[in-house]
């Protein structure tokens, strides 16, 4: 045991330290941890042997949890609405269309089974999060008009649709094709509603619990939404709704609703999804054997280059077509469809389901996430050049929906003086509407000063100190 917490704990240096010079390049995070897990794997230059899929499924579904629960928490929904249809069409209806194509390539070309074909395609079908996000801050790319938002949206929300039809296909497989459309219908019904009403409900109870109770803990308020993340993908799961999509939803409404400690939340769930994404990762490289890569790399690669040249540009396009994209926006976003640790995670999942598949699909899944975020992922700061996609006189934050907390430290102070005509007055403070971007330091009421909580009402004859960047213009 003593050996095990070491190691960890040098993984976890060696991984942050490792990205403090290869960031800066560009090089996706993804492909860092991967390579790490690689060169620690069986053969590697550490030759750690692991090849355990069955606690490498179970330990990738607790980390994807936190990694789509912070990603729907982290969501400016504000700020995404303007481009929710045309990502929730790519996050959907795209996933689906890349699905089909790369599985029809499959079966027609590398000569898989129709639905071993289909399968593949189900898995790679999703772009990754991580990594988009990775590459844009990375080279602080400030994207024109709503590009950034759209893929940042359309990355963060794919991934349930992606399981989604990979779980379809694999009971389709078990059944030996002999599934109908009355049979699979009610797979996917179920995956949906259920995914949605449990997101949605354990959402509101918790944003109301959060708003009408006082934790004696401070931490409690965090522990109780992580609490509520994790039941929200396991309750889900076990009425067989669509957990990642439950845990998503969860994730956007808890995001945007006003909660007490929500800036100490986010800068929980932060670390605590990036510790997942380090160990998912890390682990996915230790399981993978470079030395059967070579075998799996022509049909890896013709696989990666047909969804990159025919699969994601051909979806896009008739997606996008009634939008207002321009041709070049849309080469843009199609270029933008990197694959990623979801994928390897869904191939996992694919390996321990118990059906017969003739190919080696985990390690044929690796080596295209690996191919995608490779080229896919350096290049995405050159295409965006060539195609003139570059704002450069915005100044504001590259991922425009994501809300990280970051910005500059509140220095303005000012005493607003509440009367009765006063649009707060009587309203708790997490129910008065008061912008986010002002902090009320304190209310001075009969000489005497409050520490302000959300459930602090507002009364008629307090003063206010409220503290933020350029507070008269935002009251």
């Amino acid at each position: 045991m003593t050996e095990l917490m070491i190691i960890s704990g040098l993984v976890l240096i060696i991984c942050i330290t490792s990205t403090k010079v290869l960031y800066k390049f560009g090089v996706p995070m993804l492909l860092i941890f991967i390579v790490l897990g690689m060169l620690f794997g069986s053969d590697g230059l550490v030759g750690i042997y692991f090849d355990n899929y069955e606690l490498t499924s179970t330990l990738s579904s607790l980390g994807l949890v936190f990694i789509m629960f912070y990603g729907g928490f982290g969501t400016n929904w504000r700020m995404a609405k303007p481009v929710a249809l045309p990502s929730v069409l790519m996050s959907s209806l795209g996933v689906i269309m890349t699905a089909g194509l790369t599985g029809l390539f499959c079966h027609l070309v590398i000569k898989t089974t129709l639905l071993e074909g289909i399968l593949i395609g189900a898995i790679v079908a999703s772009t990754d999060a991580a990594s988009v996000f990775a590459v844009l801050r990375a080279q602080k790319l400030n994207l024109k008009g709503s590009l950034a938002s759209l893929l940042e949206v359309e990355s963060g929300s794919n991934d349930p649709i992606a399981y989604m039809m990979t779980l379809i296909v694999l009971t389709m497989m078990k059944s030996s094709g002999d599934l109908s459309i009355s049979t699979v219908s009610p797979i996917i019904i179920k995956q949906i509603v259920f995914g949605l009403i449990v997101g949605f409900l354990l959402a509101k109870s918790t944003v109301y619990i959060l708003k009408y109770s006082n934790f004696e803990v401070d931490g409690f308020y965090t522990i109780f939404v992580t609490a509520v993340a994790i039941l929200s993908y396991s309750l889900s799961e076990f009425l067989g709704g669509n957990g990642y999509l439950s845990v998503y939803i969860a994730g956007i409404i808890i995001g945007n609703s006003k909660v007490p400690k929500k800036k100490s939340m986010f800068h929980f769930f932060d670390g605590v999804s990036w510790i997942m994404q380090i160990a998912l990762f890390f682990i996915l490289g230790l399981l993978s054997f470079p030395s059967r890569l070579p075998y799996v790399t022509s049909t890896a690669v013709s696989i990666s280059l047909f969804m990159i040249l025919i699969a994601r540009p051909l979806a896009t396009f008739i997606i996008l077509s009634p939008f207002k994209f321009t041709a070049k926006e849309k080469i843009f976003i199609s270029w933008v469809g990197l694959r990623g640790a979801a994928s390897v995670v869904f191939a996992i999942f694919a390996v321990t389901y118990g059906v017969s598949i003739e190919n080696d699909i985990f390690h044929i899944i690796f080596f295209i996430a690996l191919f995608s975020v490779a080229i896919q992922g350096t290049l995405i700061p050159k295409v965006a050049s060539v195609l003139d996609l570059v704002d450069n006189e915005d100044e504001s934050l590259v991922l425009k929906t994501f809300t990280d907390y970051t910005g500059e430290i509140n220095t303005d102070l000012l005493e607003v003086s509440i009367t009765r005509d006063n649009q707060w007055v009587d309203k708790t403070i997490m129910d008065s509407n008061i912008p986010e971007d002002i902090l009320i330091v304190m209310i001075k009421r009969d000489n005497k000063i409050l520490v302000p909580k959300g459930s602090t009402v507002i009364r008629d004859g307090d003063t206010l100190v409220l503290s933020g960047n350029n507070i008269k213009h935002l009251i």
